[in-house]
């Protein structure tokens, strides 16, 4: 029995208890109640504070008011037994069969375990990573790569539509120096001041002119924008294919040079007028954020006319919900936390609502270690630690796990002889080392010609200790995939899997799986295979959602 199925049985109670008169709710009976596992064994498999929540709205103390929950929920099949404890919580055990059944649901769920229609009919467009295009991916957007990616498998699997999107900032000062960096190197030149240093530059620098040898015969200006347009997509390729190896790939480059040669800012600064929310002053159009929450208002549109940095975000934002999002999620560096106030003062200027229709969500620093010190610097990029030196040294799956296995607002230390180890000290190899077992369990059951229990299997027959506490462990999935996805969390998914592996090893070596010697094959060793069975499906599920493999053998 899934804590939501019994959320359900408990509202089909206060139901039967407000039909007869029992109770009166002035409100109404809630769609469901919170039911939680307790932390303390002993106090039943289950517990809800209904009583407590509902109880002064009936007109009755929440002791009074549970005794008539737990009358009628005793009598349900399924319920074993229905404790009232302290000022009024119930305490539930559940029946082994109607537990036990679980195992079979899951395992007839398959893939689809864990999904939820939780975000049902949302249209989602996840911005995230969005690197200048001007050398590799640094350590901080690994991290969004792998956080991203995974709230977007999350969204999905609670029924969103969600659109994975990189903006592409080919527009600007930084562009300008990175050209201006690859013609010096090519010329063998020093790196220009505020240019961009290290080994790639020189690599790229290369590629252009074997690709165009005209470039260094070129006057200056036509040089620079050779190594401009020809740079710029051979840096890009190259982060393209470094996501793409990192197992994340996005639906949507948007390229902000669009914003500014579409007439999209022009658009966006009339639509913000109409509203009665731009107003000039000093020859330059302002847009009035300070009365939407912002510390000061903020220029749009320069005195000669050009674009502030903020037109081409106004112009972005309206382009997305013109696209039909419904929610614009933003994942950005812990350098830009002054920037939410803007951006959520902008988004109330358009009329919508922020943290609703726009949320921005702010990652914290990456710090690498090896052998105990700080790793600060890539042996290409020169200054700052890419995707592919991380990769490198631990491996995609280890790398993704171990970025999303945190919360993203906080400073995460990662230490990679740690993440590197084939040991149970490494959280990702013992989550895999977990699934790896429960298959060749899966597989040594089918060597001795036994399958997982079928149509005539008893739940019932999973009545031990152990055994319920792996039982109510998966069945907490759902609950842990659709918190991930309202918290935008999806370090619980990684938490849990490592809870729910050492859940497993205590059952595996409390209950015997497979007969021994001459031992026949009987239906308990059936329906424990179901159980183990059920395992594999939801580390395999689990380990999806953080894009992470599922390996067989290990």
């Amino acid at each position: 029995m899934t804590p939501e199925h019994l959320s359900s049985l408990i509202v089909d109670v206060l139901n039967g208890l407000v039909a007869d008169g029992s109770i009166t709710l002035p409100d109404g009976v809630p769609s469901d109640v919170t039911v939680e596992r307790p932390r303390q064994k002993g106090h039943g498999d289950y517990a809800t504070n209904v009583a407590l929540q509902l109880a002064k709205k009936a007109g009755s103390n929440p002791r009074a008011f549970a005794e008539l929950v737990k009358a009628r929920l005793e009598a349900t099949e399924g319920i074993a037994a229905v404790e009232v404890a302290g000022p009024g919580f119930l305490n539930i055990t559940v029946a082994a069969g109607a537990q036990g059944r679980v195992a079979a649901d899951i395992v007839a769920a398959g893939q689809a375990y864990g999904a939820s229609d939780a975000f049902a009919g949302e249209k989602i467009n996840l911005e995230f990573v969005s690197a200048n295009p001007t050398g590799p991916i640094h350590i901080g957007g690994v991290r969004w790569a792998a956080v991203g990616d995974a709230l977007g498998r999350i969204f999905t699997k609670t029924g969103a539509v969600v659109t994975r999107e990189y903006y592409f900032n080919d527009h600007g000062g930084q562009i300008d120096r990175f050209s201006g960096s690859l013609l010096a190197a090519a010329k063998g030149l020093p790196t220009p001041e505020d240019g961009y240093g290290g080994q790639y530059i020189h690599d790229i620098a290369a590629a252009v002119v074997a690709e165009r040898p005209d470039a260094l015969e070129a006057d200056e200006e036509t040089a620079q924008e050779i190594f401009r347009s020809v740079g710029v997509d051979m840096m890009f390729a190259e982060i393209k294919k470094s996501l793409h190896d990192f197992g994340v790939d996005f639906d949507v480059y948007f390229h902000e040079d669009a914003l500014h040669k579409s007439g999209a800012v022009d658009r966006a600064v009339a639509r913000l007028t109409e509203l009665g929310n731009t107003y000039e002053k000093d020859g330059a159009i302002w847009l009035a954020t300070e009365k939407f929450g912002d510390d000061k208002d903020r220029v749009i549109i320069k005195s000669d006319g050009q674009g502030a940095y903020l037109s081409g975000d106004l112009a972005y934002y309206l382009d997305k919900r013109e696209r039909g999002f419904d929610r614009c999620l933003i994942m950005l560096g812990a350098d830009h936390h002054g920037y939410v106030g803007r951006m959520m003062a902008m988004c109330a200027a358009f009329g919508d609502t922020p943290g609703t229709n726009l949320e921005i969500l702010i990652g914290q620093m990456v710090n690498l270690l090896r052998e105990g010190q700080p790793m600060r610097m890539s042996k290409r990029a020169g200054t700052v630690v890419t995707i592919d030196d991380l990769v490198g040294a631990i491996g995609v799956d280890a790398a993704r796990y171990a970025l999303a296995r945190y919360s993203s607002d906080s400073n995460i230390d990662l230490d990679l002889d740690l993440w590197a180890k084939a040991s149970n000290d490494n959280p990702v190899y013992y989550v895999q080392y977990a699934h790896a077992r429960v298959c060749s369990i899966l597989r040594n059951g089918a060597d001795l010609g036994l399958a997982p229990a079928g149509e005539e299997f008893d739940p019932s027959l999973l009545s031990h200790e152990k055994e319920g506490d792996l039982l109510r462990a998966l069945a907490e999935f759902p609950r842990v995939v659709a918190s991930a996805a309202e918290l935008r969390e999806p370090h619980r998914v990684a938490r849990y899997l490592e809870d729910l592996a050492g859940t497993y090893h205590r059952f595996y070596d409390s209950c015997r799986v497979l007969p021994m010697g001459d031992e026949e094959p009987g239906a308990l060793h059936a329906a424990r295979l179901l159980l183990v069975a059920a395992t594999r499906t939801v580390l395999a599920n689990g380990l999806d959602l953080l894009g992470v493999s599922a390996p067989e053998r290990m």
